[in-house]
């Protein structure tokens, strides 16, 4: 039965479905869960045989991955980026993405650690345009420095960081946590142009995301570290971290779609209403 309260509210059946959707998406298992399925091994026990150099390392590629998506936002800001020629609702080519990571995870399974540096910029590159190609199919304009933005923090809100400990951080505490160093950032870019994109807003930005998605690279880079692993399984490794980052990207644009059109109150109010049961 509806809560009374989300029957109050006035989102449309259409829209309180894609409501529901979203947040699934963005409730959902996390990366690590996902990942054991695949290699059939817990995260924590492989990324425990990781060796001592490896965090420097995903920290170092992390940067720099986050580094070349920035860049290329800025370099691609009022003109078309790969898909922004489509129009709304036009859906997103999610497959195709898909495919050119699952390309670089065959590479990367057969290197590991060693292709980390090489494969994770082109990585999260392709993630990257895939996540604004999900933001242009629910109605952003990717001209927006600060559209461009939000694109990035998908990555920072595939999971928690390590300062995270054990709070209960769910979507809106996590996008609130985002929302200040977007809002700085872009306002900086906004005033003294674009070639500030080294300066201390931006890098606050980036360190904050990197902080995030690192722990996401760690588990995929786990993943990929059992013995052998083979190209076929790093291709499925891949495949799944960029599945995870799409439906979080789906579910973020599509709560940002319908709070244009309902309001941000009315559409958190339903969302914390809504029951989903992250086993159905």
């Amino acid at each position: 039965m509806e809560p009374a309260t989300l029957a109050a509210l006035p989102l449309s059946a259409d829209d309180l479905e894609a409501l529901r959707r979203a947040r699934y998406k963005l409730e959902s298992p996390a990366l690590a869960m996902k990942l054991a399925s695949i290699v059939g091994s817990p995260m924590e026990k492989l990324i425990s045989r990781m060796p001592a150099l490896a965090s420097d390392k995903v920290n170092d590629a992390t940067q720099l991955a986050l580094r070349k998506c920035l860049q290329i936002a800025l370099r691609t800001l009022g003109r078309p980026m790969g898909g922004a020629s489509l129009g709304v609702n036009d859906r997103p080519s999610n497959l195709l993405h898909k495919f050119a990571v699952a390309t670089t995870g065959a590479a990367g399974g057969a290197f590991g650690l060693l292709a980390l540096p090489v494969e994770l910029p082109v990585t999260t590159t392709l993630m990257f345009r895939s996540i604004c190609d999900i933001a242009r199919s629910e109605g952003e304009n990717l001209t927006s420095v600060d559209i461009q933005l939000q694109c990035l923090t998908v990555l920072g809100m595939g999971g928690t960081s390590k300062a995270d400990d054990d709070a209960d951080y769910g979507y809106f505490i996590m996008r609130g946590a985002l929302a200040q160093a977007v809002s700085k950032a872009s306002s900086e870019i906004a005033t003294k142009g674009f070639s500030t994109h080294g300066s201390a807003a931006l890098l606050r930005l980036l360190n904050t995301i990197a902080s995030r998605f690192s722990v996401q690279v760690s588990e995929q880079i786990a993943a990929k570290s059992i013995p052998a692993i083979g190209a076929v399984l790093g291709a499925m490794v891949n495949t799944v971290f960029i599945d995870h980052f799409q439906q979080v990207a789906h579910g973020h644009f599509t709560v940002r779609r319908l709070e244009r059109q309902y309001g941000t109150d009315v559409v958190q109010a339903a969302y914390q209403a809504i029951e989903v049961s992250l086993d159905g």
